[in-house]
């Protein structure tokens, strides 16, 4: 699809958010989207682009469409909500949406959660999975988890074995365990080369602060 009418709709889906309002977690706002929808589309096209641009597009501004807290007994369930509400939405907000592609945006929103447990089988469900993932990874992925922890009034880490060298991890509880159960598994986890590589690349990061926060928490002041 051109570029020009690809931005045509990520306009519609700016203003219409704009005009919605209630995005108020940080960690699943419009910049959250924006930057999703960055990173699907280039792991689209440098896989060759087997996934359709505008189903990729609304599925990136809608996957959070209900957003659950962590700690919500019904977590499970919000990207199943998400692709439901995204699809009557769409249907009442744009008459001229292809209806085509309905199905595939749905699947998409309703597969890319890590906790619905939903295999991802278009190309469009695999790529905004490895995208919507990439979050969770690098300087992004660092500054959510703490935000995230903020939110549900987690500690940092545990203070008397803040590794989970002795205990079973409980990221419930503690930020840092979060790590260790999550996100350094994330890059095994990407359904393309090309998220696999970014991921990497992303989790190296990670590693890199855990090796300066061992330090700095041990009173070492350097790296051992």
């Amino acid at each position: 699809m051109e570029n020009k009418i690809l931005q045509q709709w990520e306009d519609r889906y700016v203003a219409f958010f704009d005009r919605a309002g209630g995005l108020t977690d940080g960690s699943h706002d419009l910049g959250h989207f924006q930057r999703v929808w960055r990173t699907a589309r280039a792991i689209n096209r440098l896989e060759g682009s087997p996934g359709d641009e505008l189903t990729l597009l609304t599925a990136a501004y809608f996957h959070d469409f209900v957003a659950l807290p962590k700690n919500h007994p019904r977590r499970y369930e919000a990207s199943r909500l998400s692709a439901e509400r995204a699809a009557d939405t769409i249907l009442k907000e744009w008459d001229d949406f292809p209806p085509d592609r309905i199905e595939a945006v749905k699947h998409a929103i309703y597969a890319h959660s890590f906790s619905a447990g939903v295999r991802p089988v278009t190309a469009e469900a695999r790529i905004l999975q490895d995208a919507d993932r990439m979050e969770a990874l690098g300087a992004i992925g660092l500054a959510r988890v703490f935000y995230t922890a903020g939110q549900m009034n987690s500690s940092l880490f545990d203070p008397d074995d803040p590794f989970a060298e002795r205990r079973e991890p409980d990221d419930r509880r503690f930020a840092l365990d979060h790590f260790q159960l999550k996100l350094l598994r994330l890059p095994a986890m990407m359904n393309t080369e090309t998220g696999r590589r970014m991921a990497e690349e992303r989790a190296a990061y990670l590693r890199a602060f855990l090796v300066k926060i061992r330090s700095e928490i041990s009173g070492n002041g350097e790296p051992g």
